[in-house]
């Protein structure tokens, strides 16, 4: 383990300032603009809030004594392990998050009729509902996924006492896998910008074309206008390479209707570019300014990388043309004793340590990763499956992973409480919120997520008690397929199916992150894959992932060989490894875990991870 140095980190996120207050000086200077005021303005939010905690839910009014706390802020981790909860919480650990949560904070902010205002927030663990000035904002139900309100005009107009208030209802306790956390346990930000501006999220930066002579960047940007009047505009990019160089720049003209929203999409070639990739992670920047009559009214920054991915059905991965293995692990999000409000350097100090170790990719499961999280993957070199979810119509079991029927009491219920209506807009916010970060390779749409379509075991032929989802052949975790796919076609085809068909969910949400980008490829973590073959699921997805289904692959690379297929997780064995290195096309695998976690302890006491 090579000793951390807190000196260099400092000293790398001064250079990247330094250049960046560089950049943006250039920039001002070439439009001939000196009038900063309201360019673009995003506040760190996370200080100085009041929270409380009820065990029911409560007026608001009727609290009385309020603590002070900071953000990130996980409410759980602060409590004690207690062994009462044996029956119910050894999901999550042993720790009571069951509550309702509130925090609320007191802000001044100057009130201006030609900006526009957000709150963002990254992540809220869960079923919170937020209220400005007494307005209510919305309701966000999944606490994996980033968010953003609008609240311009709930602002009090003489810019004094506005009141943010966040309401989380944790009264689901054990109500996902594995340790959740309870509470605003990421970061959150206050972004002010002109009323023509690129909105939250609002770029989209791919590498199209890329040799080691030249590289074709192309920026999808999205340009707002909240004025009613018509606006012709100037959107200018520069791409700054990670020593403050001006690479690359490029100008386009834009007319917008009042209160509308356009896409503009440019192309910079830039000359012997500098790749992303494991060993040397390149970074750039590119700076967009939004301009009118040589007025500077926005400037928005994009980190990105160049490179490239292929996957071979035969050959397997690879990185900018570089063949590879994919040493991989699986992450949950919590880190021992700060829970699941996770400093970065804390990340950053268990990351180093897996790299230092051999890994070159993480696979952060079940649920999606924060900003924080993925910035240090772009910056350290490690290649990450994006999960999205590890439920989807049925509920999951958070007591034990098979018999999904003992999942069926309130503490429990989850986000298949809200899948049908909340899916696609959280994997949006998750895809727009990540997808410009050239760490991330793969987009999963979930986890294991056979166990809660009870059929598909019962086809495999190892399960064969209607009445007991549990009991199975005890050979199947080291056996081959049973049958043949024509005869597990046939098994599938007069199974009863259910409300819901997982073969339609997984095409449904593959389309939604199709929509968005194509620039990487859609997997799945399949824990019975020998019928997932058969029913249409990996029909949805590019890149067939087996979890622990390592006696599967003979099978599946015989009789679906234009299939990529590969290792999602399993424990890591160095029997695990050799198929990787046996099986042609067979290009990664994820342990689990790299790190361990809280929670899954299956009534072992006093053992919590």
């Amino acid at each position: 383990m090579k000793p951390t140095k807190p000196f260099a980190i400092t000293k790398r996120k001064f250079f990247n300032f330094f250049f960046s207050l560089l950049a943006l000086n250039f920039i001002l200077t070439s439009c001939g603009n000196s009038n900063l005021e309201n360019i673009h303005k995003q506040d760190d939010f996370n200080l100085d809030w009041s929270f409380y905690l009820s065990k029911d839910s409560v007026e608001v009014a009727s609290i009385k004594e309020w603590a002070k706390v900071n953000l990130p802020h996980d409410w759980a981790v602060a409590n004690e392990f207690d062994s009462t909860l044996v029956d119910d919480a050894f999901a999550t650990g042993y720790l009571n998050s069951e509550g309702y949560g509130y925090y609320k904070k007191t802000f001044n902010k100057d009130y201006n009729e030609g900006e526009v205002t957000y709150i963002h927030f990254d992540g809220v663990y869960n079923n919170s509902e937020v209220w400005l000035n007494g307005k209510k904002l919305g309701f966000h139900p999944y606490g994996y996924s980033p968010f953003y309100f609008q609240i311009s005009e709930y602002l009090n107009k003489d810019g004094k006492n506005n009141e943010l208030l966040v309401k989380v209802d944790h009264s689901r306790y054990a109500d996902s896998r594995w340790y959740t956390g309870a509470g605003i346990y990421r970061n959150v930000e206050l972004i002010t910008l002109n009323k023509i501006h690129i909105p939250v999220w609002g770029t989209f930066v791919t590498t199209p074309n890329v040799s080691k002579e030249n590289a074709t960047v192309q920026l999808n940007i999205d340009v707002k206008n909240d004025f009613s009047s018509e606006e012709n505009l100037t959107v200018a990019t520069q791409l700054i390479d990670a020593d403050g160089n001006k690479v690359a720049e490029t100008t386009s003209e834009v007319s917008l209707n009042g209160n509308s929203k356009s896409e503009v999409l440019q192309q910079i070639d830039v000359a012997n570019p500098k790749l992303w990739g494991i060993e040397v992670p390149n970074m750039y920047k590119a700076i967009t300014t939004l301009s009118k009559d040589d007025k500077v009214l926005n400037i928005y920054e994009t980190p990105f990388g160049i490179r490239t991915i292929k996957f071979d059905a035969n050959t397997g991965f690879y990185l900018n043309g570089e063949n590879m293995k994919i040493k991989g692990v699986c992450l949950h999000h919590d880190a021992g004793l700060v829970g699941a409000a996770v400093p970065k350097g804390v990340w950053k100090r268990r990351l180093q340590i897996l790299k230092d170790g051999g890994s070159n990719a993480i696979r952060v499961s079940h649920n999606p990763a924060s900003s924080e999280f993925l910035d240090l993957c772009d910056e350290m070199g490690f290649l990450v499956q994006d999960e999205f979810f590890d439920e989807w119509d049925n509920p999951k079991d958070k007591r034990f992973n098979q018999n999904e029927s003992k999942s069926t009491d309130y503490i429990t219920r989850g986000y298949g409480e809200h899948f049908q209506e909340w899916a696609k807009k959280d994997l949006t916010n998750v895809m727009l919120s990540h997808r410009n970060h050239p760490s991330i390779f793969q987009w999963s749409i979930g986890n294991e997520i056979e166990w809660t379509y009870l059929h598909y075991r019962y086809i495999t032929g190892f399960w064969n008690d209607p009445k007991d989802a549990t009991k199975m052949d005890g050979s199947f975790w080291g056996a081959p397929p049973k049958f043949t796919p024509e005869e597990l076609k046939a098994r599938y085809d007069a199974s009863e199916k259910g409300e819901y068909i997982l073969a339609d969910t997984a095409k449904k949400l593959s389309k939604w992150v199709k929509e968005l980008d194509t620039t990487r490829p859609v997997t799945a973590n399949l824990i019975l894959p020998q019928v997932s073959h058969v029913s249409g699921y990996t029909d949805a997805i590019d890149i067939v992932g087996y979890s622990y289904r390592n006696s599967v692959i003979p099978w599946g690379q015989t009789h679906f060989p234009e299939k990529l297929i590969t290792i999602n997780e399993n424990p890591g064995t160095w029997d695990d490894w050799k198929q990787v290195m046996q099986f042609p096309g067979v290009f990664s695998q994820f342990m689990w875990t790299g790190i361990d976690y809280m929670g899954e302890r299956h009534e072992k006491w006093p053992a919590k991870s």
